[in-house]
């Protein structure tokens, strides 16, 4: 039996009674405003999910339809990932997920990940598209706290904001391909094209 594909079912099923049984909710508010944007929401768009999906890839599908883990391109080990780029407690060599439970944890990582860059934003003036891409790499490196690209940004030198993507190009040591290509196409996202 799969440890991994019974405890996200489980996971889903009660999510299904509980939401079967609940009361019925209010409308629920509308999102919050981009910190300084006119009207953005704080959630990736369509246009930032592609560019993440694109070089995140849902890769390592087996010959039954569930993808399993594998090794960080540039460690050659951990962080072990699985899916759409998912790291973190519980996924090591052997772990093998669904179709469905590789999309259901991008989208609770995006929400938190989307979180965390407008945290770390604050009141900065910021539009959807430079949103998404900071987002992209935040999903990334993990680094949207300390990052000077960050720094920029909110300080409105968003020529200096954009050329700051083209550092973040390292994984073990090395300089990936894959990653000069994503950073190249978060600057452009960024850039509003």
């Amino acid at each position: 039996m799969d440890f991994n594909l019974d405890f996200f079912d489980a996971l889903r099923r009660m999510k299904a009674r509980r939401e079967q049984t609940a009361p019925a909710k209010a409308v629920e508010p509308s999102p919050q405003p981009l910190p300084g944007g006119a009207g953005h929401l704080r959630q990736i768009s369509a246009a930032g999910l592609t560019l993440i999906k694109q070089f995140e890839g849902c890769a390592k599908r087996r010959s039954d339809g569930r993808f399993e883990a594998y090794p960080d391109p540039g460690t050659g080990g951990a962080p072990w990932t699985i899916g759409w780029g998912a790291t973190g407690a519980g996924i090591t060599p052997g772990t093998i997920w669904t179709q469905a439970q590789c999309d259901d944890r991008l989208a609770c990582d995006l929400e938190r990940f989307a979180r965390e860059v407008a945290r770390a934003l604050g009141a900065a003036p910021t539009s959807q598209a430079q949103f998404d891409a900071l987002v992209s790499f935040h999903y990334n490196t993990g680094a949207i706290a300390r990052a000077t690209l960050t720094k920029r940004h909110k300080a409105g030198d968003l020529a200096a904001a954009q050329a700051e993507f083209g550092k973040w190009v390292h994984a073990g040591g090395k300089r990936l391909n894959g990653l000069v290509r994503r950073r190249a196409a978060e600057a452009s996202l960024y850039a509003g094209g």
